[in-house]
């Protein structure tokens, strides 16, 4: 590798190192490149790059999704839906544990966001289970990273970002992840269950009657519609992804202010003008990455990443193997969105290589990069739990291990069995799609 790229690459770890803002130490990393290793010509250009990054039609989806997710947090549907699975799994031996861990998935399956699921739900969650009995250790490891599902259940802001640098179908993707979602949350509540069977300290509500479901599924109601009205607009092409994000705004506004009214008029401008700052967080970082991003582009790294790949792994296991590992080394250091947008243009030329589809591979990317939500030394949703419950960041390190353990063995299953990620796109007639969306690269 040339001295420059090594330079740039230098500067970058440097900079993160010294805790410089992850978005800053892509763009100026970048610009630097481009001032010191670059002709004019290029360097004049990465202005109209830095702005025209910004200008994708495809982020809408991702902002609206944002300020729904807001949405929720500032009303009452969020509380809701917790009820409603608390209810449904209280009574079992470590019951509430599994309404966390639901509940996390169902508000991910409205969100798309890891951040707002940890945010949202973590703040209330942690507290709750340890006044009920429930180990220091267990909450938190599991409120850190049963978010993740957030960006694994769809719709996900991460695979939308993954759809803006390939052709793939974005409901095909979508559809990929419900299954490893399913997983996760099965084998979270299975591990909860065997933790907790013969606990004594643990509170367990009595089972519920019938007329006591059927009171809290009416009163959730309206929550619990919003993800379906999300899912069956989508997938019926009723439609399209970037219209229900759309949808669900409205809708969720609607129930907040109209049906719970939990939240009020005067309300509405904090919670857009809060949702307008966490985008604008978001598309400082597209750009700063795109600016990076570019810059490697330049120096033909893609390239040469890929001849090096090419000439000393011929099998696409040790190739799957080798990815993994190296996604989850990368989102111990970069958020997921920086590492889309940077590392995902390197790798997927080398896809076609190996016969791996590319669906496949960005739901694999996605699941990679959740993880590492949940991995020092950059772990987003470990400093927020650790904020919540005062603890530092070496507890968290070892409460999330656990479940850490269950993620890896679902990810582990979905790269070696991908017909069985990839069955439900095809049964719902995304297959097509999938093969003609494939990029020429």
């Amino acid at each position: 590798m040339e001295f420059n790229v090594i330079a740039i690459l230098l500067m970058l770890l440097g900079a993160m190192a010294a805790y410089v803002p992850v978005y800053m130490s892509l763009f100026f990393t970048g610009v630097l490149g481009f001032i010191f290793f670059a002709p004019d010509p290029q360097t004049l250009m990465l202005a109209q790059s830095f702005f025209k990054s910004m200008d994708n039609f495809a982020l809408v989806v991702v902002l609206f999704f944002i300020l729904c997710g807001n949405i929720m947090t500032a009303g009452s549907i969020v509380e809701k839906l917790i009820k409603v699975v608390n209810t449904l799994v209280s009574w079992l031996p470590g019951g509430l544990g599994m309404a966390g861990c639901l509940g996390c998935g169902l508000f991910g399956a409205i969100s798309g966001s890891t951040v707002a699921t940890v945010v949202a739900l973590g703040g209330f969650m942690i507290p709750a289970l340890i006044r009920n009995g429930y180990d220091e250790k267990y909450s938190i490891g599991l409120m850190t990273t049963s978010p993740n599902l957030g960006i694994i259940i769809p719709p996900s802001i991460s695979m939308i970002l993954y759809c803006m640098i390939t052709n793939v179908s974005l409901q095909g993707l979508f559809l990929t992840g419900f299954i490893p979602g399913v997983f996760i949350m099965g084998l979270t509540c299975i591990y909860t269950y065997w933790h907790f069977h013969a606990s004594r300290t643990v509170v367990r509500l009595p089972v519920p009657s019938f007329s006591e479901v059927l009171m809290v599924f009416k009163e959730g109601f309206w929550s619990l519609m919003l993800p379906v009205i999300i899912f069956v607009g989508t997938f019926s092409g009723v439609f399209t992804a970037n219209e229900a994000a759309v949808v669900a705004c409205m809708y969720a506004f609607i129930v907040e202010l109209f049906i719970h009214k939990t939240m009020k008029f005067r309300d509405v401008k904090k919670v857009v003008v809060s949702s307008a700052v966490t985008s604008a967080t978001l598309l400082i970082i597209v750009a700063g990455a795109t600016c990076f991003g570019r810059y490697l582009t330049f120096e033909n790294v893609p390239g040469k990443i890929a001849e090096a790949v090419v000439e000393n792994i011929q099998s696409p296991i040790v190739f799957l193997l080798a990815i993994n590992l190296f996604f989850l080394v990368v989102g111990m250091f970069l958020d997921v969105i920086s590492a889309t947008l940077i590392i995902g243009p390197v790798v997927i030329p080398l896809l076609p290589t190996f016969d791996i589809d590319f669906m496949h591979f960005g739901l694999l990317m996605t699941v990679n990069l959740a993880i590492g939500y949940c991995t020092p030394p950059v772990g987003v949703s470990m400093y927020i739990t650790g904020a919540i419950a005062n603890r530092n960041i070496i507890f968290v390190s070892k409460a999330v291990l656990p479940f850490l353990v269950i993620q890896l063995a679902v990810l582990f299953v979905m790269t070696y069995l991908p017909d069985l990620v990839l069955w439900l796109p095809k049964a719902m007639g995304f297959w097509e799609a999938i093969e003609s969306s494939i990029p020429a690269l």
